[in-house]
Parts: C-alpha cells; structure tokens; sequence
C-alpha cells in the first residue's frame, strides 16, 4: 500500500472508535461556542492575531457581554488574512466549515452574520452533544466548578483547578502564599485565578498567612474541601523559574518575615514548601486522586511563552520520586524537554506523560512529542490526546487536526516494519481511550459500547 493510502485508510481509522478528552475549560452554561468570538478569539487564536498587528491581544473575558465580542470581532477581523497560514486558523476554518457549512473567508462586511449563525445554533441545547458524537469524543473533563447545575454531567468529568502554589505571576513573589491564602479564605472549590492576574483588583482577604502553622492549617483546609471521588485529578503547574528544594520550617519561617520585601528566592522557599506539604497530604488520598499539573508554560508581562529549564526536570524528578504512592500526570508546552521526560516517566512508575499543550500544539512538536513517547514508552504510561478547550467547537477541530498528523506518525512505523496497520489502530485506541480510563478513571457514557466492555 503506498504511503499517501495508509495515511488515509488510519484516518479513517482513528475516526472509527471514540477517544478522551482529559483536560479541558469546557463549561456547562455554554458548552458550545456563544458566538464567532468564542471561535475566532480562542486564546491560541487571538495570539496569532495580535503577533499579526491586530491591537487587542489579550483574553476576551468569559464573562463578556456581546457588545464587548462585537468590539473585539471588529478589531480583530481585519487581520484574518495574515493569519490564514496558522495551524490554529486551521482549525477556525475546520470548525466554521464542519460546523456551520460556512466555506467563505470571514470579512469585516459578513462576519455579524456568522456570528448570528453561531449564536442561533447556541440556543439549541442538544447542539454541544451531536458536536461530540461528530467529534468521536466520549468524555470530557473539566474544570469543577464549571459543571455547574451537573446539567452536563452525563458527558463531563472533572479535576479540581483552584489553587496554583507553584506558578509564578509575574513581578509577584510572594503568589504561592496569596494563592494559598485565598483558598483559605474559601468554603469550598472556586474558580483559579488567571495566569494574566493582576493583584491590584483582589479583595482584602480576611486570613492572611503570618506563621509556619498557618501554612499547615491553610494545607489542611485545601485538602480537606477537596470533593475526592467526584475529581479526579488535580489541575496545576510547576514553573520552570522556581527553584524546588525542600526547606524546613525555619528556612520557612524566615522567609515568611521578609514577606513585604520578597525577592524570587522567598518565592521559591514559599513554593517548594507548600508543595511539598500539599503532596503529603494529598498522598494519603493517592488511591483516589492524580496530581495532574502542566509546565513549560511561563508567564511574561503580557501572556506566557515557552521555556523550560534542564534544572527544572532534575528537580521534577525528586520530586515524583519523593512521593512514590501518588500519580504524577505531566502537561508539557515545551517542545525540546519530551525526551528527558519520557526518560524520567520510564524510571518512574508513579509519572504520565500526557497529549500536547499550549505551545507544543503545532505540527511540529505534535510529531516529535507522538514520535518520542511511542518509541520510548508502554501505551499505559501516555494519553495521546486532549483539547485544552473552551467550547466543544475547538474540542472538535483539535481531534480532527490531531487524528490527521496521527495519521501521518503511524503510517511510518508501518512503513519501515514496526506496527502491522492493525498494532497501529491497537495502540491509537490504547492511548486514545484505554489510558485516560486506567490512568485517570474516566468513564465511557453508560450507553456507549465501550462502558459494556469495561
């Protein structure tokens, strides 16, 4: 069979049997995309967008009223033709085509009526779930909070995205202790703050963390208002800038008196300690939660960007190693860092590899990473797939982008005699599916015929 035939008989495929999606922000009072602005301004659009000289290049609020994504539709409309190139316009054009048998370029003189389109076919309240039929995917996970009225529930699955102790903001050293002072604060899961925070906007907080014993009693708290059994995972990061060491209550103790003058190093005391107290914790729970966090992602004036240290995968290492009961599951926005962290997940049976985030989500480093953890590592230790999105729109197009280059990376095993095309459609439903219900507990719908055979 020639190349080009393989190719397109795996496509066919991998579009025959249903897949995972772990890890999205998808939520339950507006599943599927509100208008084109949930489209067209997906964070990973918009920055290409603004790298093309479209002014606004920050996140449209979730919360936006309609005249706001009219404003923002306006303003960033213009700049579609120097964007046609992208991967992610890619995916624009996939959804708009697919989704609403829109064929035409998207212009300032016709884009008001797509967009009516898309806010008509909103309104159906079955639309999100025949997005996922056509999109082949079974389950989806979430955010908690964003499950909301549990209206969604038959579909959704969640992690707890609430706190992060070990990302840094930028320009705000002491982050880790106001991450977990505002949780502190809290009855209950909330909502995360954004990576683009600005401290200047938050409300006085009742507790504030003053001694070691704080930390422990705010950690407690955490933990103990974590719904086990209804999450699965945690949603977290570990930033590449912080510096991981396990300092005791004196080292934290003193850096906790020089709160109001903290340079990076209390961050990095501040970090490790409450991450360290946080995994002890949360180890007496590891039968029944993965600390699942992202990295190589880090935050700039204006977003994030990719980078990641050697130093950092060193110190991830210990750290996994440390807590050999719970399950580590890795997020990685760094293209050049695959390959230690499939060394490391090789020697460490507690530590996953999972699909392809953020900035890795590009032709190129989906390869290579695919490439990497198929050749280095079994099919249980790696989920080949999630969205990372916010409607199920994007949640479509990014399977359909991902089932084509996976297309692509089976057919040269097959090529040079590794797989058969048989072993190549095993292994894709092993990575697909079969991991992200071993690994992580997700559930096929109870109709599906993957539930019967569980």
């Amino acid at each position: 069979m020639a190349l080009a035939d393989t190719i397109r008989s795996l496509r066919e495929a991998f579009a025959s049997f249903p897949w995972m999606d772990p890890h999205t922000h998808i939520d339950a009072a507006h599943p599927a995309a509100r208008g084109l602005d949930d489209i067209l301004l997906y964070h990973m659009a918009v920055s290409d967008l603004y790298a093309a000289g479209c002014p606004n290049g920050s996140r449209v609020p979730e919360d936006r009223s309609a005249d706001e994504a009219h404003r923002r539709l306006s303003g960033a409309v213009p700049f579609l033709p120097k964007v046609r190139n992208t991967f992610i316009s890619w995916g624009v054009r996939i959804i708009l085509e697919d989704l609403y048998d829109w064929r035409e370029p998207v212009t300032p003189e016709n884009w008001r009526k797509l967009d009516a389109i898309i806010a008509e076919r909103a309104r159906d309240t079955a639309w999100p779930r025949e997005i996922l039929k056509r999109a082949g995917i079974a389950r989806t996970g979430t955010e908690l909070w964003r499950g909301r009225d549990g209206s969604c529930d038959d579909w959704l699955q969640y992690s707890l995205e609430w706190a992060f102790f070990s990302r840094t903001q930028w320009g705000q050293p002491d982050i880790p202790l106001f991450e977990l002072e505002r949780t502190w604060n809290e009855s209950e899961p909330g909502q995360p703050i954004p990576v683009t925070f600005d401290r200047k906007t938050a409300p006085r907080l009742e507790k504030t963390i003053q001694r070691v014993e704080d930390v422990h009693e705010a950690v407690r708290h955490y933990c103990a208002r974590i719904p086990y059994g209804r999450v699965l995972a945690t949603a977290t990061h570990l930033s590449t800038d912080i510096d991981y060491s396990t300092p005791d209550d004196a080292a934290m103790d003193e850096a906790l008196r020089k709160r109001d003058c903290a340079t990076d190093r209390e961050r990095d005391l501040y970090a490790s300690y409450i991450t360290n107290l946080f995994l002890s914790e949360l180890e007496k729970h590891a039968h029944e939660i993965v600390f699942q966090f992202s990295i190589g992602a880090e935050s700039l004036p204006f977003e994030t960007a990719s980078r990641l240290n050697q130093r950092t995968l060193g110190q991830l290492a210990e750290l996994v190693a440390r807590y050999p009961r719970l399950r580590f599951m890795c997020f990685l926005a760094s293209r050049h860092g695959n390959q230690a962290l499939c060394t490391i997940a090789r020697e460490l049976p507690n530590f996953s590899l999972a699909g392809y985030w953020w900035h890795n989500f590009f032709p190129g480093a989906i390869r290579q990473v695919m490439e990497e953890r198929l050749d280095m590592l079994p099919a249980n230790k790696q989920i080949g797939f999630f969205s990372d999105a916010y409607c199920v729109d994007w949640a479509y197009a990014k399977a359909k982008m991902v089932r084509a280059l996976m297309a692509e990376v089976f057919a040269a095993p097959i090529e040079r005699g590794q797989y058969t095309e048989n072993d190549a459609i095993a292994i894709a439903k092993a990575i697909l599916f079969d991991s992200a219900r071993d690994l992580l507990g997700m559930r096929a719908p109870a109709h599906s015929p993957e539930a019967k055979r569980i």
